[in-house]
């Protein structure tokens, strides 16, 4: 059985579930080249060529943006309904954190488990069934279903909102489509700075935009680069004491040994690494591949196959993966490659020569493997990999192919049984969601990918996750002692690329030395 799972707010995207598998999860940024767009999901589905013979059942979590999808976009709805008609189905709305929780819970390996979402907002529904908006929330999951504990009142509490709002208007950077949220460089920068102005958050209670002064803020942040460093490391820490004391407050009622996250702010990797000092008695921190409003597709459709249709659980580690995207046939590759023949040129290579040339000269090789993965991270298959042990790697990257700020990180992938030798807690990142501490005898060894404050955003991959880097990785190990990769994701600040010819235009436009087509077997360069 087939169920389709769709989010036509910010974030628009699809998802197909086999049997309660997510087989696609498409999202349509990727393929318009523009972040956060708010589309008909359906209709991208339909463009995108899927079969809809096949699909029982269609479920849509409550949109953030103007009502639901039977008002939004009524010819898509009439198609579903007759699709619905013919096939026997039904129609599903979740709400909007119960999808985010159906996420974090089914795609997690745990039988059991506190779940919390924390987000910008979404409507959900009450105890009498009545829409409310919500901003953190808390369940628990046992087994195939998913129960709520608390859904907190969105006036009381808004993280999201706020990191949204002093990222746009203190620091003045994008926070929406088509640029897509930038507050990801406010938390690379909290690590420079110092938490000067921690009160002015802390009094603020981080409830939305509400009690900050913004003009304030910004007369801060416009001084001098160190004390926007300042801003930034106490929206940073108020937002750990704030999460600490709320998650504090729930762990100690329901002590369950694992924890599942879901909602963007949970993107806040330094926050989640530090999950680990604060509750030592969890076993377990898990954090979805997708944990912003794009998984929504994926966990409105996993809460309708098991929690309402009653479906037992899979077992995730045999059955999940992020690479969720089409693969591109490789003579497909070969075609579109030779469509750019006046600006490239290329020829067969392997695995074997990537490596070579990742140890030349300092070259930075960009790669596209497989199906493309779900989600903000950059996981092997639409990645631009280069040697970490190379000191001016970092400020080669930011300046001359990421044309990004000079302080960005980047993050290391590391073969999963090297990491107890190599940071300071030995933990499972496949998502790259959780920034730990390399321990210091190492450090020196791979500046390239070691924040200032010798902290790293790590994947850890096993052969079982991604068999052809997994053995990409082994094979710079085997000649440099050094079991990790330095790893960014394959853009220039639009979506991360997914088909063949976005991964040649980035190529293009950058100063990336080599693209590999690893199903292709062929490696392009710039005539």
């Amino acid at each position: 059985m087939k169920i389709a799972g769709f989010c036509s707010s910010h974030d628009c995207s699809y998802c197909i579930l086999e049997n309660g598998v997510p087989i696609v999860h498409n999202e349509l940024e990727r393929f318009i080249r523009e972040k956060e767009p708010t589309a008909d999901a359906f209709k991208f589905m339909i463009n995108s060529g899927e079969n809809l013979d096949e699909i029982k059942h269609f479920t849509h979590c409550f949109d953030t943006w103007n009502g639901g999808i039977e008002r939004r976009f009524p010819d898509s709805f009439r198609k579903m309904k007759d699709i619905l008609k013919r096939n026997g189905g039904r129609y599903y709305i979740p709400g909007h954190h119960q999808s985010h929780a159906a996420n974090a819970f089914f795609s997690s390996n745990y039988d059991e488990a506190l779940i919390i979402t924390v987000d910008g907002g979404g409507r959900d529904y009450g105890p009498k069934g009545e829409m409310i908006i919500t901003n953190f929330t808390v369940w628990e999951g046992k087994q195939n279903k998913i129960s709520a504990i608390d859904i907190v009142d969105g006036t009381k509490l808004n993280i999201g909102t706020a990191w949204s709002s002093v990222t746009g208007q203190a620091f003045g950077l994008s926070t929406g489509h088509p640029q897509g949220n930038q507050a990801g460089t406010v938390m690379a920068m909290a690590c420079m700075g110092e938490p000067k102005y921690l009160d002015v958050f802390l009094n603020a209670g981080l409830r939305g935009s509400t009690g900050l002064d913004f003009a304030y803020l910004k007369s801060i942040v416009d001084k001098s680069e160190q004390d926007a460093f300042d801003v930034a490391a106490s929206l940073q820490v108020a937002t750990e004491i704030t999460i600490k004391n709320w998650f504090a407050k729930y762990l100690e009622k329901h002590p369950y040994k694992y924890l599942c996250l879901s909602g963007g702010v949970v993107l806040n990797s330094v926050m989640v690494g530090k999950l680990y000092e604060w509750f030592p008695e969890l076993e377990g921190i898990y954090v979805c591949p997708v944990p912003y409003d794009a998984g929504l597709a994926i966990g409105a459709a996993q809460y309708v196959w098991h929690h309402v249709l009653d479906n037992p659980r899979i077992n995730w580690e045999d059955n999940a993966t992020p690479y969720l995207g089409r693969p591109v046939d490789s003579k497909k590759i070969i075609q579109i490659t030779q469509n750019y023949s006046e600006k490239v040129k290329y020829k067969e290579a392997t695995d074997d020569d990537v490596v070579d040339l990742l140890l030349q000269d300092g070259n930075v090789i960009s790669v596209f493997n497989g199906g493309s993965e779900s989600g903000r991270r950059a996981l092997g298959n639409r990645s631009i990999l280069a040697d970490p042990r190379n000191p001016s790697m970092k400020n080669v990257l930011n300046e001359k192919v990421k044309h990004r700020q000079w302080f960005r990180p980047f993050a290391p992938s590391i073969l999963r049984d090297h990491v107890k030798n190599w940071f300071v807690r030995d933990v499972d990142s496949p998502y790259m969601t959780k920034v730990i501490k390399f321990k210091d005898s190492v450090v020196d060894q791979v500046p390239a990918v070691a924040h200032y404050d010798n902290s790293a955003r790590l994947q850890t991959v096993t052969r079982k996750d991604n068999p052809w880097y997994y053995g990409l990785i082994e094979k710079f190990y085997q000649k440099t002692g050094v079991p990790i990769l330095l790893n960014t994701s394959f853009n220039d600040r639009e979506p991360i690329v997914e088909l063949p010819e976005h991964a040649l235009d980035c190529f293009l436009k950058t100063n990336i030395d080599y693209l590999y087509f690893s199903d292709a077997g062929i490696i392009v360069e710039k005539l």
